[in-house]
This record gives C-alpha cells, structure tokens and sequence, in this order.
C-alpha cells in the first residue's frame, strides 16, 4: 500500500482509517483506537521510538440487550448499540442521531437510566444545533463544510472532486476549500492506488 519511512512523512498526507489499519497490519502495529492514536503509534514505529501505550476497550463490559425501557440503568462500559439507537429512536423520534453529546452521556453515564438520557436529549437539542467546530481527526468534515460554504450552488460529485485534490497534497501544500486551483502532480506522494 504505501512506502511510507518516517512519522514526519506519515504526518504530511491525508490518511483513511482503513489505509492506517491496513499499514499498521502490515508494520505489525496494533490497529485499534481512533485515527490520531494510530497515527501516533505508526509515527512512533517509524522513527523508531517508544510507541504509545494503546488503551483497550475493556471487552468484558456487559452490554444492554432488548428489552430496554426508560428504567433501565446504564451500565458502566455501556457502548452506544443498535439496541440503545432503536430505544433512543422509538423514543424521540427518526431524528435521532448519536451526536457528542449522547455519545457522552452514554460513556460517562453509568449508573443513570436511559429515561435520564432521553431527557438530556431533550435538553441537549439548542447546543446541539449551533456549529462547532470539527475535530481535526475528521479533516474530511470540516473541509466539506468550509467547501460548501464557499461554493454554496456546487454538487456532491464538485465536492468530492475537491477533497480528492485537497487531500492529494501534502498538508503544507494544501489550499483553503475556497480555492479552485488546478490538481497538482502526485509526485512525492507514497501512496500508490
């Protein structure tokens, strides 16, 4: 998939989550956890220094399975499930959608019932629908909304066209999503598709 030789080198591309599991199976580094853990634990093995410790999910959390009701208690290591989606949408409607704040109501939330978390739903929706920003593991995002912003009558295959180009480049070479500049050559690029 790639040749890639050094963390610093790692760090300049766009990476998919798929591309750092698959070079980390190849490197025979543990492919788990979040795009900046494995970033950071491939950088490490190419340099060739300490690799940072990767937390496990621990496994052995019981999870809730159906029936569920608005008493049920939450228990610790709870994930957000099918399950809980199905209650959360019969619940509160077609709407729903694990956004951060249930994503952290839920792992942080041993102990309360699903009832306290259909409220904080509820509670939730005003700060929910102001923009904030997006975390930089989700580069792909953020350049689509800056994008969109600054062509607001562009399509979806305009869009993606786009991001290919953004993320064709290195990241010291990247224009803004504004920008409409020609596609640069892939010299330099380690990745071969």
């Amino acid at each position: 998939m790639t040749h890639v030789r050094s963390g610093s080198e790692l760090r300049r591309w766009y990476w998919t989550l798929a591309e750092l599991t698959e070079l980390a199976r190849t490197m025979g580094v543990p492919r788990g956890g979040g795009k900046l853990a494995l970033i950071e634990r491939l950088a490490a093995a190419l340099d060739g220094t300490a690799t940072p410790e990767h937390a496990r999910r621990a496994g052995s959390a019981r999870q809730l399975g159906p029936p569920v009701t608005v008493d049920t208690v939450i228990p610790a290591g709870q994930r957000c499930s099918q399950v809980l989606r199905a209650f959360f949408r019969d619940q509160v409607g077609k709407g729903f959608v694990f956004d951060e704040f249930m994503r952290a109501f839920i792992r942080d939330g041993a102990g309360r019932t699903l009832g306290d978390a259909v409220s904080h739903w509820y509670d939730t929706r005003a700060e929910a629908a102001r923009e904030r920003p997006v975390a930089a593991q989700f580069e792909f995002n953020a350049f689509l909304r800056q994008w969109r912003r600054a062509h607001p009558q562009a399509d979806r295959a305009a869009a993606l066209a786009a991001w290919q180009e953004h993320r064709s480049r290195p990241v010291e070479d990247r224009p803004g999503p504004s920008r409409t500049d020609t596609p640069p050559t892939d010299e330099g690029r380690t990745t071969v598709r």
